[in-house]
C-alpha cells in the first residue's frame, strides 16, 4: 500500500473482508442461477451430499450476519473498556484550547 495515508490503512482489512463475504455469497447466488455450470461431467455443484445450494447459501448468510453481530458487540466492549481506562473524549477546555496545545504542547498553524 504505497502512498496511502496510515488512516486508510486502518480500516482496509475490515473493508477487505466484507467484500469478501459478500464475493462468497455473490458467487453462490450466481451458482444458483445456473449461471455457471453445475453439470456433472464438470465435478458437479461442488455441494456436500444433501445440500442445496439455498440451504448453502443460508449457511453462509447466517455466517456473514454472526460475524457483523460478533465484530459489532467485541468493537463496543472494547471502546467501553477504553472509555473507563483513559477516555474517548477530550475535556471542553483542551477542546476549546486547541489539541495542538492541549495535548502535544505545540501550536498546528502560526496565523
Amino acid at each position: 500500500m504505497v502512498g496511502t495515508p496510515k488512516k486508510a490503512r486502518r480500516f482496509g482489512g475490515s473493508a477487505g473482508h466484507q467484500r469478501l463475504l459478500m464475493a462468497n455469497l455473490v458467487a453462490s447466488l450466481i451458482a444458483a442461477e445456473g449461471i455457471v455450470t453445475t453439470d456433472a461431467s464438470m465435478g458437479g455443484a461442488g455441494l456436500a451430499e444433501g445440500m442445496t445450494i439455498g440451504t448453502q447459501l443460508w449457511v453462509q448468510t447466517k455466517g456473514v450476519l454472526f460475524t457483523i453481530v460478533y465484530s459489532s458487540v467485541l468493537s463496543f466492549v472494547i471502546l467501553k473498556i477504553i472509555d473507563v481506562v483513559i477516555g474517548l473524549r477530550v475535556t471542553e477546555e483542551q477542546e476549546t484550547e486547541g489539541l495542538d496545545i492541549a495535548l502535544h504542547d505545540e501550536r498546528g498553524y502560526n496565523l
